[in-house]
């Protein structure tokens, strides 16, 4: 049990804090109408930590991982900005395709790699439950700055400054629990909770804490993908707190 509680309580901890800016971001994406620009964002940062696996990079660039892949991440969140600006009506279809790009790009990257499934696994999954403690620190420091942004300078949120924010935090939590996780966390307990009355923000942290802590033990106990079992403990209990809102009226007509 002791045991138990040392592997999930790191990992629970990393769902914390990707939760801490995932859940306020994930409601500026959906009234941005730019729903698939977080799996584009977080699939180009694992381009980056892709290129820097298949290169040496990493050999002459201390943390060149989370560098490279903030590098990769802020680009592609500049790229956008320029699609917002001059092709805004195509923008779903843009974003849509800079994230099979750099999806392919990673698999071209990998096509003469022996352990290049393994790292697609690792970067479109996570490894979230052999997060440890010293993992978290740097992302600590990140997470508590883009907070202090967001409670300090919530206009920041609005204008283009958003873009570089969410490459930012995409990359650190790529980093921790995967594409698919980056992209159920931020969009899962946004979406719903968006037409609550009041105490929005309140419900969905609620919904992420519930769905990661279920999500992990399940992971733990029945030796499932931890990345996978916490996106399907996220719907879960984002489908069973809708309809509870929906029997005590809770949710605007």
């Amino acid at each position: 049990m002791v045991e138990l509680i040392d592997i999930l309580l790191p990992a629970l901890v990393a769902g914390l804090l990707v939760l801490s800016t995932h859940v306020p971001l994930g409601y500026q994406v959906l009234k941005r109408g730019i729903i698939f620009i977080d799996l584009a964002i977080a699939q180009i940062a694992g381009l980056g930590a892709v290129v820097v696996q298949t290169t040496d990079i990493g050999h002459h660039l201390p943390g060149a991982s989370y560098i490279v892949a903030a590098f990769f991440a802020l680009s592609g969140a500049g790229i956008i900005a320029l699609f917002e600006r001059f092709a805004k009506q195509q923008l779903e279809a843009l974003i849509g395709c800079l994230y099979v790009l750099s999806a392919t790009g990673a698999f071209l990257l990998l096509a003469n790699d022996p352990h290049g499934g393994d790292l697609l696994k690792q970067v479109l999954s996570g490894q979230i439950l052999w997060v440890t403690f010293s993992d978290l620190y740097l992302h600590m420091v990140l997470y508590a700055a883009i907070v202090a942004l967001m409670v300090f300078k919530p206009r920041l949120l609005s204008g283009k400054w958003f873009y570089f924010i969410f490459a930012i935090a995409i990359t650190s939590s790529v980093q921790m629990v995967g594409v698919f996780l980056v992209f159920s966390t931020l969009i899962i307990p946004a979406l719903a909770t968006v037409k609550l009355i009041r105490f929005q923000m309140r419900f969905a942290y609620l919904i992420g804490v519930l769905a990661y802590l279920i999500g992990l033990v399940a992971s733990a106990t029945w030796d499932l993908p931890s990345g996978a079992a916490i996106v399907w403990a996220l719907a879960l209990v984002a489908v069973i707190v809708t309809l509870l809102m929906n029997k005590f009226s809770l949710i605007k007509a």
